[in-house]
């Protein structure tokens, strides 16, 4: 008769026990492998979307820059909320339909909207937008003249501190005399004797928006360019208010009307004319101030000249021996220097100006430079003024190459 054996785990032979523990390590090995793979998975899933999204947007802008351009037109009058009439950048009126997800309080006459190629209708509004010649002019960072660089323009600086700063900062004082302030300053004088310095010096020290322009940047090719572009500097100026305008060489567009004239001048003409209706006319400039500068003060024409235009005509001359002298100081005074005689630099300088003063002291720099030396002399400073002295008596336009380096 047989009796049977009950076996546990424990009592398995070595073998069985062994091959269980392998098929445990391999079944972890795989329960890793299989965890690892989801977390790939994972990851792979969120970068497909995020490249899916990508692709979205790609496809956008794809499509975007496909499409037809946009006309540019401004708005007329707005008939309906469904319909309006539009003027294109080419002139041609045109009534169209209104997009109906527009804003009805952004539709007003004048806005600037974008019109469909094909149908012309009002797809957007846009911003206005100034030329941007206009809208680089403001002067973003002031310069570091100061009036006490302006040497030996003392009566000058007075009266344009009197025509420009006091209004903007006082305006109550004319008030209270009942007068209108002077609407602008005319500067007037040879080359060289400090009109744009005297501006910049005006830049650094009113906290009003300062906008420069140079006459000859007005004067365009296309017929209505430059006095849209005199419309848009003053009307930019009245939103930067309270503003100074500078107009540097204003002869370029301001010279005297004539019968006879060409195409091109008919053009600065009409430029001229939109620039006097600017200065005086029915819109008040209220807290925006005109400074303008020129040489030839002969051949502006008499519109601009008169009374209510530019108030103040104020003579920028030839600096005289004080004026040198104290022109001469501003520049030695951060030059480094040795014994130097200002009065009989003043006597050898008869006739300069404030640029040739300038240029003399650069040149005695220049001279002590060339000898090695650190500190300008004297005899350096004769040496320029002879040097300048010559070039003024052979001309600044010399075509010989003697002339030029001699």
């Amino acid at each position: 008769m047989s009796t049977e054996v009950e076996r546990t785990d424990g009592d398995l032979p070595g073998g069985a026990d062994d091959e269980l523990q392998t098929l445990e390590e391999a079944y972890a090995e795989l329960r890793d492998e299989t965890q690892q793979l989801i977390n790939e998975r994972t990851t792979l899933e969120a970068e497909m979307r995020t490249l899916r999204k990508r692709i979205e947007r790609l496809d956008e802008n794809v499509n975007l820059l496909k499409m037809p351009p946009l006309i540019v037109g401004h708005l007329q009058d707005v008939l309906d909320h469904e319909r309006a009439i539009v003027r294109s950048s080419n002139g041609t009126v045109f009534q169209v339909s209104l997009n109906q997800r527009l804003d009805p309080d952004t539709l007003k006459p004048g806005t600037r909207v974008a019109l469909n190629q094909d149908s012309l209708s009002v797809v957007e509004v846009l911003s206005e937008a100034w030329d941007p010649m206009v809208s680089g002019a403001e002067m973003v960072e002031k310069p570091s003249i100061t009036y006490d660089d302006v040497a030996g323009l003392d009566e000058q600086v007075e009266s344009v501190r009197e025509a420009i700063e006091l209004p903007l900062v006082k305006p109550e004082l004319f008030e209270k005399v009942g007068i209108v302030p002077p609407k602008g300053v005319l500067l007037v004088g040879p080359p060289g004797c400090g009109k744009t310095l005297l501006a910049k010096a005006v830049a650094n020290h009113t906290d009003a928006t300062f906008i420069r322009m140079v006459g000859s940047e007005l004067a365009q090719k296309y017929i209505g360019e430059g006095g849209r572009m005199v419309r848009e500097l003053f009307s930019l100026a009245k939103e930067k208010a309270p503003s100074v305008i500078f107009l540097d060489e204003i002869d370029a567009i301001g010279a005297k009307r004539l019968d006879g004239s060409t195409s091109g001048d008919r053009e600065v003409q009409r430029t001229l004319m939109q620039l006097l209706a600017e200065l005086d006319g029915f819109d008040a400039l209220q807290d925006v101030k005109i400074i303008a500068a020129t040489n030839r003060p002969d051949i502006l024409d008499d519109a601009l000249l008169r009374p209510g235009r530019f108030d103040r005509v104020i003579d920028i001359p030839i600096p005289e021996d004080a004026s040198r002298k104290a022109i001469l100081g501003v520049h030695l005074a951060s030059m480094n220097t040795k014994k130097i005689a200002i009065g009989r630099i003043v006597e050898r300088t008869k006739g300069y100006s404030g640029a040739e003063l300038k240029a003399t002291c650069v040149e005695a720099g220049m001279i002590a430079i060339r000898d090695g030396r650190s500190v300008v002399s004297q005899n350096d400073m004769l040496l320029a003024v002879s040097r300048l002295d010559k070039k003024k008596t052979q001309g600044l336009n010399a075509t010989s190459p003697e002339a030029l380096y001699s």
